[in-house]
């Protein structure tokens, strides 16, 4: 079975911050209902994750010779940002795309990538 991460920019994160318990149900609710969605077209979520604030990342980058440089924040100096994501199994390209449709109503984007086995 083929494996996929789906992903989620986000272009505001502190207006997850600021949802209300309502709002966030919301959102899980939607998320279930693409499992659900998912698993009857022989998919499944087999994993996943919620990703804190970027302003808590840190990025490693090689530098010259051996050096590491280590900065505060996310790797991509833009307005979006990886929110959370979660991994699928799905032997259907087309049925994971078309049951990711319904994420939307509670994540403004959507990516999903092949997972490229090695």
């Amino acid at each position: 079975m083929s494996e996929y991460v789906v992903l989620f920019p986000a272009d505001d994160e502190a207006a997850w911050l600021a949802g209300t318990d309502a709002d966030h149900q919301a959102t899980f609710d939607t998320d279930r209902e693409f499992a659900e969605r998912l698993r009857a077209r022989g998919g499944a979520v087999t994993g996943g994750a919620g990703l804190d604030d970027s302003s808590r990342a840190r990025t490693l980058r090689r530098g010259a010779g051996s050096e590491v440089l280590v900065t505060d924040g996310p790797y991509a100096e833009t307005v979006e940002q990886l929110s959370g994501f979660y991994i699928v199994t799905c032997d259907d390209y087309d049925a994971l795309v078309e049951a990711a449709q319904v994420l939307t109503r509670a994540h403004p984007v959507v990516e999903i990538r092949p997972v490229d086995e090695f």
